[in-house]
Parts: C-alpha cells; sequence; structure tokens
C-alpha cells in the first residue's frame, strides 16, 4: 500500500485520452467507437469525478438551450452568437455547430430524455406523454427562439449512460484528476501525453497519448463570490470548473482566444438561480424598485452601442448594462415580476396548464438549483404571490454557454472560412486561417478540444457541447490513423513529472511540525487561504462586484504585480491530504486562467463587453481598431505571456440580425 507522499506510479499508453466527463466528452465518447470500430486503437476517458454527476449539467436542467429545429437554419444561428457576443465570433464554428446539433438532441429523446411538446391543439405537455418525437416532426415547447424545454432531472445520467454503453466501463477511469499536459520530447508541437493522481487513493497516473481530447469545463471562483460566510462556494457556475482546460492547453502551447471575455449572469439573489425560464416561458419582466422596467426605461442607453444595441434581442452584457444603470443610481432592488407574469398566463392558458407552470416554477429550481428552493422557502416566497430580488453575479470563464473565452480551434473547410491571416503581429509558428488542421484541434499537433474549451463560439450549451465532442472524436480518430507511425515520447521524466505533483505534499510532510497550529506556517499556505488571495486581487482589480465591474490600466497593472507573487507563493501551497492536493492543483489552474482573463483585458483597449466589464479609461466600443480577436500564447519556461490581435471575419451576412421567417 502505498504511502501519503509516496504514491504508486502506473504508467499506461492509450492513443486517444479524453480529459474530463461533463457533455462533451460523453458526446466524443458516444461517438468515437462507431469510427475506431476495426482498428485497433487504444482508448480512455479520464474524469476527476463520476460521469453520471460530472460537468455542468451535473444537477439538471429544465431547457436544452440550443435547438436549431426546422424554423431556422445554421446561418441564423451564427448570426445570434455574433450578435450577442457583440460581434466577435467565429461563423464557421458557429455555423458548424448549427447543422449538427439537433442530431444530439434527437438522441437525448431517444435514450428516454422526456422533451415537453405541444399537441395538434396547441397544448402544452410535459415529456411524459409520449408525443411524436422532434425527429419525426414533433413540436417542442419553446421558451424562446432557440431554447426547448425538457423534464432535465435526470439529463446528465441519461447522456453518460449512453457514453458508458457505447464505450465500455473498461475505458473509463473515474476519480482522477488530470492536472498537466505533457510536450513531445522529439516535437514540443506535438502532445505525448498527461500526468494527474486519483482523488481517493494514493496513485498517480501517467498516460502516453498520440491525441487528447482536453475539455475540463470552464473556471468559477477566480472572482469573489458575492456569496460569503455562510454562503461561501455558492456559485452560478459548477464550482469544479477550476480554469483546467484553459491552463493545461496554455502551458502546452496552445494559442488562446478572447479570454477577456466572460458571462455575469442575472440571476436570483443568493441562490443563483435561473432566470431563462421566467423571462423567456413565463414570460416576465424585471423591474427597478418602483416598478419600471428598466429595459423599457433605459432604452435610449442600446443606441451608444451600435449595431449591437439595435438588435431585436439585445445582446446579454447590454441587458446588464441597462439593470447596472439602476443599481448604480441607487433604484435598486431589481425584481423579477413573478406575481404579474403568472397572473397573466391564467388568463390565456387552461387550469391544467397553469398548475403545470406553477408546478415548473419551483422544478426549474429543482432541476437545476436546489439551493434557490432553499432561499424561497426559508424567505416565505411563493412566486404567485411575492416577486424575488435579481443581482448580477460574479464573473465566470466560459466557451459553451453565454461566453466565448477558450482555445483557437481548427474549423470545417467548406464554409469559406481564411485560410491566411491577415493582421500583422502572429507569432511565426502558429498556423494561418480558421482550418489548418484536424476539426476541433488546437494549434498543438494532436491536442483537440470540444465543450467550455472551445473558444469564439458561445452559446453551444448542453446540446451543443455533446455535438462539439462527436465532432472532435470522429477527428481523432483520423488523426491517429493518419499518424500511426507517431510514438510518443514524454519532454520530461517520470521522476520529474511525481515530484511536481506531489510538491504540495511534500512540502506539508517537511514543515507541517514546524509549528503546532497545522493551518498557521511560515512555509506554506493552504489552498483556501491561497484562493482567498486570488479572488481579492481579481474581484477588486480585475472588474469584480466590488467595483461594478469596472477596472482600468492602472488597476490592471496592480493585478499583474499582485498575481505575479501569487503565482510564486503558489508553489508553497501545502497539501495534507488527497482532497487538498486536489484543491491546490485547483488553485494553480484558476491563477494561470485568471492571470489570462487579465492580460487580454489589458491588452483590447476598449470596452467591448459593457454589463460585463468596463475599461473605464476605454469605456468605449472601438470598431475600427478592435473589431477583431485578441489571442495569446504562454511560454511555461519562462512563464511570460505573448498577446497579440487575429482578423475577425464575416462568413454569414449581418445585416440582419435573423432573415425572414420561410411561408
Amino acid at each position: 500500500m502505498a504511502e501519503f507522499g509516496n504514491p504508486d506510479v502506473i504508467e499506461e499508453e492509450v492513443d486517444i485520452l479524453m480529459i474530463g466527463g461533463g457533455m462533451a466528452n460523453c458526446g466524443a465518447a458516444y461517438e468515437i467507437m462507431q469510427w475506431a470500430k476495426g482498428t485497433d486503437l487504444r482508448i480512455k476517458l479520464v474524469d476527476k469525478a463520476a460521469m453520471d454527476r460530472s460537468g455542468a449539467v451535473a444537477q439538471g436542467l429544465s431547457a436544452i438551450n440550443t435547438y436549431i429545429g426546422p424554423e431556422q437554419d445554421p446561418a441564423d444561428y451564427a448570426r445570434m452568437v455574433s450578435n450577442d457576443l457583440m460581434g466577435i465570433t467565429r461563423d464557421d464554428l458557429a455555423y458548424d455547430l448549427g447543422r449538427h446539433v439537433d442530431e444530439s438532441v434527437h438522441l437525448f429523446e431517444e435514450w428516454g430524455l422526456p422533451i415537453w411538446k405541444t399537441d395538434e391543439n396547441g397544448e402544452r405537455h410535459d415529456g411524459s406523454q409520449g408525443l411524436t418525437p422532434l425527429k419525426d416532426g414533433g413540436k417542442p415547447v419553446r421558451s424562446g427562439k432557440w431554447q426547448i424545454m425538457i423534464n432535465g432531472e435526470s439529463y446528465k445520467w441519461i447522456v453518460a449512460e449512453a457514453a458508458k454503453k457505447a464505450l465500455g466501463t473498461e475505458r473509463i477511469a473515474e476519480r482522477v484528476f488530470i492536472v498537466k499536459l505533457v510536450n513531445d520530447k522529439n516535437d514540443p508541437s506535438r502532445i505525448a501525453g498527461a500526468v494527474g493522481f486519483s482523488t481517493r487513493d494514493h496513485k498517480l497516473f501517467v498516460y502516453k497519448a498520440k491525441a487528447i481530447l482536453l475539455a475540463a469545463g470552464g473556471c468559477v471562483n477566480i472572482f469573489r463570490p458575492r456569496s460569503v460566510g455562510e454562503g461561501t462556494g455558492r456559485a452560478w457556475y459548477p464550482v469544479w470548473n477550476a480554469g483546467s482546460t484553459y491552463t493545461m492547453a496554455a502551458e502546452a502551447g496552445a494559442e488562446l482566444t478572447l479570454m477577456e471575455n466572460r458571462f455575469v449572469p442575472a440571476r436570483f439573489k443568493d441562490g443563483y438561480g435561473p432566470v431563462g425560464a421566467w423571462f423567456l416561458l413565463f414570460k416576465s419582466q424585471a423591474t427597478n424598485a418602483t416598478g419600471e422596467v428598466y429595459m423599457v426605461k433605459n432604452k435610449a442607453l442600446l443606441d451608444d452601442y451600435p449595431p449591437y444595441g439595435q438588435a431585436a434581442v439585445p445582446a446579454s452584457c447590454l441587458r446588464n448594462h441597462l439593470m447596472l444603470k439602476e443599481m448604480q443610481e441607487g433604484r435598486g432592488p431589481i425584481w423579477m415580476d413573478t406575481v404579474t407574469a403568472l397572473g397573466k398566463l391564467r388568463e390565456t392558458l387552461s387550469p391544467r396548464e397553469v398548475k403545470h407552470l406553477e408546478a415548473e416554477a419551483w422544478e426549474d429550481f429543482l432541476d437545476m438549483c436546489v439551493g434557490q428552493c432553499g432561499i424561497w422557502v426559508g424567505e416565505n416566497i411563493e412566486p404567485e404571490k411575492k416577486n424575488s430580488e435579481l443581482m448580477p453575479t460574479e464573473p465566470y470563464l466560459l466557451g459553451s454557454h453565454s461566453g466565448c473565452c477558450g482555445i483557437w480551434t481548427s474549423g470545417p473547410t467548406d464554409v469559406g472560412a481564411p485560410t491566411e491571416e491577415t493582421m500583422a503581429g502572429v507569432p511565426s509558428h502558429l498556423p494561418s486561417g480558421w482550418n489548418w488542421g484536424y476539426r476541433g484541434m488546437t494549434t498543438v499537433k494532436g491536442l483537440f478540444t470540444a465543450g467550455d474549451g472551445v473558444g469564439a463560439s458561445g452559446h453551444k450549451f448542453s446540446s451543443g457541447s455533446h455535438a462539439e465532442g462527436r465532432m472532435a472524436a470522429k477527428a481523432m480518430v483520423k488523426y491517429c490513423l493518419d499518424n500511426k507511425d507517431y510514438t510518443p515520447e514524454l519532454d520530461t521524466s517520470v521522476e520529474d513529472l511525481v515530484n511536481a505533483i506531489y510538491q504540495p505534499v511534500r512540502t506539508f510532510l517537511e514543515h507541517k511540525d514546524y509549528t503546532t497550529a497545522i493551518d498557521v506556517n511560515p512555509h506554506y499556505i493552504t489552498p483556501k487561504m491561497l484562493q482567498f488571495r486570488l479572488q481579492k486581487i481579481m474581484d477588486e482589480y480585475v472588474a469584480g462586484v466590488a467595483t461594478y465591474y469596472k477596472t482600468n490600466e492602472h488597476m490592471l497593472k496592480v493585478a499583474e504585480e499582485k498575481l505575479e507573487m501569487l503565482k510564486e507563493d503558489a508553489e508553497k501551497m501545502r497539501a495534507k491530504d488527497l482532497h487538498e492536493l486536489l484543491r491546490a492543483w485547483e488553485n494553480y489552474h484558476r491563477i494561470l486562467t485568471a492571470e489570462a482573463h487579465m492580460k487580454h483585458i489589458q491588452f483590447r483597449e476598449e470596452s467591448r463587453y459593457p454589463g460585463f466589464y468596463y475599461r473605464m479609461d476605454k469605456n468605449f466600443i472601438d470598431e475600427e481598431n478592435w473589431h477583431c480577436f485578441v489571442n495569446s500564447i504562454y511560454d511555461k519556461t519562462t512563464k511570460k505571456w505573448t498577446v497579440f490581435k487575429r482578423a475577425h471575419v464575416d462568413l454569414v451576412d449581418k445585416s440582419k440580425l435573423f432573415k425572414p421567417a420561410a411561408h
């Protein structure tokens, strides 16, 4: 039996390694065996948690947010994505996703996910009624232009079951946290493996792989959350998303894109409960303290941001911008007018439908944010009788929801994407154009990503992440077959990898007896205290809630200095057990992701996402100079960032937000 600090080391060689157990890798796991059939490819999926409850969909969902359907087409979808993200997205990635995503949704229904439908009379029914499946022409209940309602408390279980059945449990390792990627000894621009540790046993795993799919979620808890004290740890996006995708890719040399982008969702206060169903399905409106609808009252503010403010549905950040004006000028609290919304629905719906929707008001939280139900109960709130407060949250970094930070990836070859780069300043070793390699591959050969990992392509949500994983799986099989003769060789010895990963443990064992208080020691810092420091820096200097999402070049300079010192101190983190080792490595990942975010905001001399953050010294959108991608690479040897521009190109006509509906 291995002792703490001296783990068993298990080495394994595979062809394809999938890191993460969320929707993206569930899609990849389902798809990959179909393409690997008849080959001798060795395939492995490694998840920090357990696939049944891993990723952003872990607690469940009440809607699938991306379903194109027959009424719209992928170009409509690409336009919506672009407009909501202030004009700078990769149309090739969005369009490609739009033409594949519905097939994943049809699979979910086939596997047993209950999807709401309307009957021949237009009445709404939940997923238990057995109406015509979507793929055969069934009519979903749309809560918005792209969203369809589901009974989704078991959504992830259903999708994970199909993935595990397709891949085979012998190819899946759960409770293993991958913390470092390793480049190839003979070709630093190629991936060769990954290393991690068991969160249950004293075991360390070293994998060699020809291709890796890195899809380990976005990043939460780099900013101080609004919920502190008794609410510490409560966040809107899943707290186990620690920036691992972005940091591990950056350290391997992959090009990042739009890391300045962040999402600041407006959510029910304190519980972070979802608002989408209330706005879209229940047609509820948000008001200031005196009952004024701020989206109407402050509509003129949208004219400051053409053309994005003039769209039929203003961008998410601009909706925040209008709310923040009310809060900053003292007209809070902000209310979700649930009472009026439910009252109006009673006027048009049958008693059965009303009862169903009132139940859904609670189930919306029970499906995906149980804590909000606790808040409602604790504060005596019945939504048909009492309104609830809204509040913008702390910022999150993600690439699959309403954000688009992430990794620069190779797109499809058939939609007219540029094959050359027209912007000066791009490092010469990086590929030119948007489709230099296999679909979903990063700028590091053999390293693929999907879901939150793919940058410049937001609004994929659960169904899109699944579809993106499937596309990457197919491409990885082709990559491995095309590179049959390649034998990965790690650029770092196994001994050095073991020492690096277990350093927090060794730090603890060496110094724990120096003091009588185990958490107070001049030689080490606990992961919890280090995380508090990171959150304070980001909150106060990099446009967190403390400053109403405002920053400037001088504040960013202070953040830069403090993050540099924090990186030094992070080398002295301790781990007294495996749980703390997990926390220590999550913090390493968070710090580098936070630094990337700060560097990008610092480089982009404008406020591209008002309502999500403001550079008060550059508080405008500069279409002439900054209608472009801001990308970066990280040198793990020098620990320095290189930030640069890439040219933006429209592949879909943006002069119309959506094409007129076909008749």
